[in-house]
This record gives structure tokens, sequence and C-alpha cells, in this order.
């Protein structure tokens, strides 16, 4: 906590706006902090945004009864007196914003789960180890790496990355009763 909290303050230093703090509640074990939490980040500065727990970690024990869902932050927030009025159109940032008391402040939610916005994301992930990601919930990557260590051009690797956009799924499959977590946990992805 101490070394978050020493890391805020740095990249506050530093100058960096908006300072961006991503929070997951979860069920039994932080779901009574919104509030708190919310308070704290206005009071500093920052801005927060509100993630439901995803289906990408290590030990592929994500539960959905442990998620705390968009709807039930927004609903803790609301029923903590914050007024929260939808903000601009998020366009393909995976937030929706609300400014918080008529603003200028805002609050994200970020409901990857139960508010998918597959159809507007045009996030994609470049991992470590040079594996190109068109979505956090793939299983597929394609390798530039490989190509790049053996010449390839710009030209063709934008080549390969255009091919993996163009194969991009119109929504990420977790609500399929067959989707399988990925392999690479968060950590390991990017995110």
């Amino acid at each position: 906590m101490i070394d978050t909290l020493a890391g805020i303050a740095a990249a506050k230093a530093a100058g960096l706006d908006p300072v961006k703090i991503n929070s997951v509640l979860m069920r039994g074990v932080n779901d009574d902090e919104a509030a708190t939490l919310l308070l704290w980040a206005m009071e500093q500065g920052l801005h927060l945004r509100f993630i439901e727990q995803m289906p990408l970690d290590p030990q592929h024990g994500w539960d959905a009864q442990q998620m705390v869902t968009a709807d039930e932050i927004q609903q803790r927030l609301t029923d903590a007196g914050f007024d929260l009025e939808p903000a601009d159109d998020r366009g393909s940032a995976p937030a929706e914003l609300f400014r918080v008391n008529g603003g200028p402040q805002t609050v994200g939610i970020i409901g990857s789960m139960t508010r998918p916005f597959c159809g507007d994301c045009n996030r994609m992930r470049l991992t470590s180890d040079g594996q190109w990601r068109n979505c956090l919930f793939g299983q597929s990557e394609t390798d530039l790496r490989t190509p790049l260590r053996a010449g390839a051009t710009d030209e063709q690797l934008a080549e390969l990355m255009r091919r993996d956009v163009a194969g991009k799924r119109r929504a990420h499959g977790t609500d399929d009763v067959g989707f399988v977590q990925p392999d690479r946990p968060m950590s390991a992805i990017g995110g």
C-alpha cells in the first residue's frame, strides 16, 4: 500500500494528468469501500475507475458470483449520496464516465462483463514477448517478434497487424457457455 501511494504521489509530482486509479470491487472483500475510495480519489485530484472483475487471473479461479457488477457499483455510489450524471460519449474508451455531483470531477465504470463495449473497442495489446493480441479475452496471438527478428519491413509487420485486426471477434464471448479463459493472465498480456 505504501508503495502504491508513493507511486501515485510521484506520478502527480511528475505532472502526469490525469492520474488514473483502477479499482476492482469484489464481493465480501472490499465491496463496501466504493464510496470511501471515490471520496479519497476526489480529494487527491485523481481519476478513479471501477472495473468489473474479469476472468483474467493467473489461478483461473474467476467466479462470477464474486464480481460486483457495473450496475451494483453505480447503485452503491448513488446510495452513498453521490449524484452521478452521464458525462460525454465515451467513444472507444472502456470507461463510462459520470460527473460526480455536477462535476467537474468524474468517476469511470468499466463494465467489461455486464456492459460489453466490444463494438466500439479499438484496444490492441503487444505483449512483452512480441505477441500482438486483438482482445484481452482472445485465445489467439499474432507473432511479431519472429518476423521482426527475421528482418520484416514495417509494411510487412503492419500487414500482419491489419489481418489480425480484421479477424477481431464482434464480442469477447465471456457470456458463451463454451468460453475458455485465456491462458495468459492480465499481468502477462499487458493490461
